[in-house]
């Protein structure tokens, strides 16, 4: 048998995940959402313009994730969002939706790292929440560099954890929740706060399209992708619902959303939903909240591997340099792509501020899902006897709802974040310069 080209050697990824890996990578993506992030819409439209915000975003993301998988399940590449928008709207469009996924990938890690370093702080108020953070860049950047299979069996097992914590605290706090705390200040900015609140509801969740950028390494994607996808959505819509529901009916939003130390923002909610029901010294405080670092570690160290295979794609293809597009000989994965966002994730990470990384992410993430349901729009037009295992349900209901809810989310975040809008566009504006410059056609 002959030797295949090394250039295949070196640009093609191992097939290694089934439907449960898949499940646990798109709830471990997303499952940090509910351990902080969300909290802080609450500042920003109470416990009513919060929930307003969340139901819309509940129905971008069933309608979203039913469409995607079309395309996943259609075109099972590395570069997910990318591939569907190159096939379908062209290089242009193709080039915009592949750096919008990188910064929603690239800059999700490093507000999850900063909730890591605070949730061990609460232990070790001694060790520097950076420092902690940063180790952690490291520690899981090597695991995705060993190998796929071994880092999607490392997500497996702590989203689980990370699952029957959350219905752990849920049936620790649910006794002690009242109706009328849903009620108390529940609108602090009017009906405006919900539109101010919408980043929040999408970080509840975040990059759960995560799943089609593993579709490449996936056995028997057509069928296998659409199980991970839909039985992860189902996941975690019954989880924020949850986790809404038990943190804030305890004291109020207000008592999720400050520490009652220094009253700052606090990245930890449900210790603070958890401490006023058993009390800070009680074993179950402090078992819940080590379990709840299982839920942090499981999305940042999802979203990292989502991230290698984003860029791994665009250095496949020529669109970054050639280097991030080749594969670890001996581990075959994508090395070169992991080590780059490793160190754009800490520069990031430096900056300190969580809201405000959070807040581009998801610009980077409604940027991906309004151009990929054009792309699915047209490749129906344009390659309709394109072999679709899976259909999106109601066609062409969903993708447009899906489109029209995250076109009026993009555009109420501009309202409401021009700064960071305006750093959002400037990493799109000079990356679309610098492909029309420098990238061969």
């Amino acid at each position: 048998m002959n030797k295949p080209p090394e250039t295949d050697q070196q640009t093609g990824l191992k097939k290694t995940l089934g439907p449960l890996m898949l499940w646990g990578l798109g709830v471990g993506y997303v499952i940090s959402g509910m351990y902080f992030g969300w909290n802080l819409g609450l500042e920003k439209g109470g416990t009513m313009g919060m929930a307003i915000a969340t139901f819309f975003i509940i129905i971008m993301y069933i309608t979203f994730t039913f469409s995607y998988t079309e395309l996943a399940c259609a075109i099972p590449k590395a570069g997910g969002a990318f591939d569907y928008a190159d096939r379908g709207l062209g290089k242009n469009l193709g080039f915009l939706a592949g750096m919008a996924q990188l910064v929603e990938f690239v800059f999700a890690p490093p507000a999850i790292a900063l909730a890591i370093g605070a949730y061990f702080n609460i232990f070790l108020p001694d060790i520097n929440p950076l420092m902690i953070a940063i180790i952690a860049y490291l520690i899981f950047t090597g695991l995705n560099i060993y190998g796929v299979k071994a880092a999607a069996s490392f997500e497996l097992i702590i989203t689980v954890f990370a699952v029957v914590e959350l219905l752990i605290f849920a049936g620790a706090t649910l006794p002690s929740f009242e109706f009328e705390n849903l009620t108390k200040n529940a609108l602090p900015n009017g009906f405006t706060g919900a539109f101010a609140a919408i980043p929040f509801a999408i970080w509840f969740f975040l990059a759960i399209e995560g799943v089609a950028n593993v579709a490449e390494e996936t056995i028997n994607p057509q069928r296998n992708v659409l199980i991970g996808f839909g039985s992860a959505l189902l996941t975690l819509v019954t989880l924020c619902l949850l986790t809404f529901a038990s943190s804030v009916g305890v004291a109020g939003w207000e008592a999720v959303v400050f520490n009652p130390e220094t009253n700052e923002l606090s990245d930890s909610p449900l210790p603070l939903a958890l401490g006023r029901v058993v009390g800070e010294s009680a074993f179950l405080y402090h078992l819940l909240i080590v379990i709840g670092l299982f839920g942090l570690v499981a999305s940042f160290h999802g979203i990292i591997l989502a991230a290698g295979r984003a860029t791994f794609e665009f250095g496949r293809i020529g669109y970054f340099p050639k280097k991030l597009g080749l594969v670890n000989k001996k581990f075959q994965t994508p090395a070169n792509a992991l080590i780059v966002n490793l160190i754009i994730g800490i520069l990031a990470l430096l900056t300190g501020k969580t809201g405000e990384i959070i807040t581009i992410a998801c610009f980077g993430a409604l940027t991906l899902y309004f151009i990929s349901m054009i792309a699915l729009i047209q490749l129906r037009k344009k390659e309709p006897n394109l072999e679709r295992p899976f259909k999106v349900p109601l066609y062409p209901i969903f993708p447009y709802l899906a489109l029209i809810i995250a076109v009026f989310s993009f555009i109420s975040m501009t309202i409401y974040n021009l700064e960071l809008a305006g750093v959002y566009f400037g990493i799109i504006f000079i990356s679309f310069i610098g492909f029309k410059l420098f990238v061969r056609k």
